[in-house]
């Protein structure tokens, strides 16, 4: 069974950092492309970023290029997302995402809040 928890969200002023992580289980991790998605109250979840199964291609949404970087540890089985220069805006719900590279299976996390206030 494939889970993926999410940690290290939590309240910080606007300007500061944040550093989420998403520890996956129940699954090959080298074998799935992994993302962060994000909620806000009243609107729909969109796409943050997204990491390859190497690591070695990333891509961003508009709104966080330059602030936010995706990576991963394949020996740890988790992926993280360093936040940087936080806005008001980017207070929501964060949720991780597994898509495997060769089945249909696609994991969410459980999410986590990040709170920026301005």
């Amino acid at each position: 069974q494939v889970q993926l928890v999410e940690s290290g969200g939590g309240l910080v002023q606007a300007g500061g950092s944040l550093r989420l992580s998403c520890a996956a289980s129940g699954l090959t991790f080298n074998t799935y492309a992994m993302a962060w998605f994000r909620q806000a109250p009243g609107k729909e979840r969109e796409f943050v970023a997204r990491i390859s199964w190497s690591g070695g291609s990333t891509n961003y949404a508009a709104s966080v290029k330059g602030r936010f970087t995706i990576s991963r540890d394949n020996a740890k089985n988790t992926v993280y997302l360093q936040m940087n220069n936080l806005k008001s805006e980017d207070t929501a719900v964060y949720y991780c995402n597994a898509r495997s590279l060769t089945t249909s299976l696609d994991a969410w996390g459980q999410g986590t809040q990040v709170t920026v206030s301005s």
